[in-house]
């Protein structure tokens, strides 16, 4: 008799388990978490940021990126250079501790006594990644006549560091940093040059007077940008469309008597508001493009904002019924902003996003005085502006309540008995089809009113199977749906505009009775026959009520409770459960809704509404395919189909449950 291989063990975990990633191996095992990996430009944007960091502090005026034909790429400076002394504690040089260890830099120490007060380097993680993710790596500092140079292959030194007294053609101070990235780590080896060069044309509008060069050796091109303009020269020459007001460029930073900023924090910014064309937008901190925005970009739109609206209400520009929006006034903005924080919080190693919270108020400090007085001092730009941003909010309104046409009538406005929410974040907007009115006036004592809107429908819906789609409006009640959902009837294969969906949630609200359940049939079929895109990207819900409460007396030290149940088998559930607790059966008093009509409005809250306690079921197709589930709704509501029915019922009649 053959016996049983024995079954493998699973391996075992024990302390030596557990793996300690040392130096730069943290970045090899997980480059994705420290620089963009779909091509090679963070890294070398990391070494062009140390450079960057340079001229900002004063000490160069002169950046020099060269693509070599072998695919290396090197970046010049005549900044101070890396020290190359020992340190005092780790007792290496210091130039090899930048380039091999995380967490190692001069950029930590902010303020008065640091090497840099404000700089993109807040980790020192940057360039020790580069080194982390290259092939070979060499670095030449330039400093206190005499050159220093180490090379490096996968972050470790592979040429120690070599010390020579400064030569006649050498430059008196800066660094050289040549990078071979490993290929093994990048989607794609190659540079992309358009991003390049709009990062190496940046920096130099964002430091007038620095020349900034890029050199490509197989091609012999040599492109310089030394902008004196600054953002100016750079946005006007960016922009796609002609600008209604001549552009705004200012700039504020504190002073060492703020008491709420650091000594050069602040921003400077060039705004330029256009009709068409596509908006530029462009922002910095301390040089490093945040891609993504962040908080200075909102303390930039709130003080636009702010000085725009306060200048509309001094000179009583806005119409009535119209009230503005940020976006109204930022809708047409093209902007490039850089700030200067001293010591910046991104989301992320790569730094595309600012999340520092102090930013919003900095930013906007400086641009709202600044705008608010150059407003006032050119009203007849401030009121072209004032017009820009009334005729924005006024098209935003109207798009809110952009509604069908009912055949014949002209353009119909929300219905009537709609009670609309405040709120108008799609994502968060829910709107309840409540069977009947008195339900319907629970709800909307009930609701949250910033975020839930209640249609009341009155009766049965029209069974809309076989109804064709150019005759569904003929009927009050699905006209309504649809003019306050925001969404044209459709079918299946068509592409219907979404943009006027006006709810992230349509929920269909009916009695936990038999009508009730008749009713949410007559709704999902209207739904899944003539608003399919409704279902398929999951905007449609059916809330479920309770059925029965169920008062429980006290006993002991616990006080009086309530429950609700949604059916027969949960209030047994329910009872259960109070026998346990010593409460008999029949001292639990068991209320029966007749219908939502007889929930108060607290109850319909607790029960229904409210998003923490309610239940809501999404509306799906299953495990059927759309052919399958049209063909079973056509047994169930198709008017010839009585034969089917009937055979369905036969078939599968013992598995309903009959509410007499």
């Amino acid at each position: 008799m053959a016996t049983k291989p024995p079954q493998s063990l699973p391996p075992e975990y024990s302390e030596s388990s557990i793996r300690v990633l040392k130096g730069l191996e943290p970045v090899k095992q997980r480059p994705g978490m420290y620089t963009r990996t779909d091509n090679t430009l963070h890294v070398i944007q990391e070494v062009l940021d140390n450079a960057a960091d340079e001229a900002l502090g004063g000490y160069g005026k002169k950046i020099r990126v060269t693509i070599h034909v072998d695919g290396s790429v090197s970046v010049e400076d005549d900044g101070r250079g890396i020290p190359f002394g020992l340190h005092p504690e780790e007792n290496a040089p210091v130039i090899e501790l930048v380039f091999t260890r995380l967490h190692a830099g001069g950029k930590f120490d902010k303020g008065k006594g640091g090497a840099y007060s404000f700089s993109g380097g807040l980790h020192g993680v940057g360039v020790s990644v580069t080194n982390a993710l290259a092939q070979r790596l060499e670095a030449t500092s330039y400093r206190e006549a005499q050159v220093a140079r180490l090379a490096f292959s996968g972050g470790d030194v592979i040429e120690a560091l070599q010390v020579r007294p400064a030569a006649e053609g050498d430059r008196k101070s800066g660094t050289t940093v040549r990078v071979w990235p490993d290929p093994k780590y990048f989607e794609s080896a190659a540079l992309p040059m358009a991003e390049l060069t709009h990062l190496l044309r940046s920096k130099a509008v964002l430091m007038p007077g620095v020349s900034v060069t890029l050199t490509i050796e197989k091609t012999r091109e040599t492109q310089t940008w030394v902008f004196k303009g600054g953002l100016r020269d750079y946005l006007s020459q960016t922009l796609t469309g002609e600008p209604v007001i001549p552009l705004f460029e200012a700039e504020g930073f504190a002073d060492a008597q703020n008491d709420s900023y650091a000594e050069g924090e602040g921003a400077q910014w060039c705004v330029a508001f256009t009709e068409d064309g596509q908006p530029v937008r462009e922002s910095y901190v301390n040089l490093i493009p945040t891609s993504a925005g962040g908080t200075h970009e909102s303390g930039l739109r709130d003080g636009l904002f702010t000085a725009v609206k306060s200048f509309i209400e001094l000179h009583s520009l806005l119409p009535k019924g119209v009230k503005l929006m940020p976006e109204d006034v930022f809708a047409r903005a093209s902007y490039v902003l850089s700030a200067k924080v001293l010591d910046p919080q991104f989301q992320g190693q790569i730094k595309e996003r600012l999340n520092s919270r102090d930013a919003v108020r900095l930013v906007s400090s400086f641009v709202r005085p600044a705008v608010e007085l150059w407003l006032n001092q050119h009203v007849e730009y401030g009121k072209k502006l004032a017009e820009l941003a009334i005729k924005a909010a006024q098209t935003r309104q109207k798009a809110g309540q952009k509604v069908e046409k009912r055949k014949g009538s002209g353009v119909a406005v929300l219905p009537g008995k709609l009670t609309d929410c405040e709120s108008r974040d799609l994502a968060y907007n829910e709107v309840f089809l409540v069977e009947g009115d008195s339900a319907g006036g629970s709800a909307k004592m009930g609701r949250d009113k910033e975020n839930q809107a209640v249609l009341p429908l009155r009766g049965k819906v029209l069974n809309t199977w076989e109804v064709e789609r150019d005759r569904l409006f003929a009927n009050n009640e699905i006209h309504d749906i649809s003019v306050a959902i925001g969404v044209d009837p459709h079918g299946p294969n068509d592409s219907p505009d979404m943009s006027g969906l006006r709810y992230g949630k349509v929920c269909i609200l009916s009695d936990a009775d038999v009508d009730g359940s008749h009713i949410q049939v007559l709704l999902l079929t209207l739904f899944f026959r003539h608003f399919p895109k409704l279902i398929e990207t999951g905007h449609v819900y059916v809330a479920r009520p309770p059925l029965f409460r169920v008062d429980a007396p006290a006993r002991g030290k616990k006080p009086a409770s309530k429950a609700y149940a949604l059916d027969d088998g949960e209030l047994n559930a329910i009872l259960d459960k109070c026998v346990k607790e010593g409460v008999a059966r029949e001292k639990c008093v068991i209320s029966r809704f007749k219908g939502l009509g007889e929930m108060n409005a607290l109850q319909l809250w607790d029960t229904t509404l409210n998003p923490d306690t309610r239940r809501l079921m999404p509306v799906q197709l299953g495990d059927m395919d759309f052919l399958q589930t049209e063909s079973l709704i056509t047994k169930l509501m198709g008017k010839g189909e009585a034969a089917s029915r009937r055979e369905l019922m036969e078939l599968h009649g013992d598995a309903v449950d009959v509410d007499v």
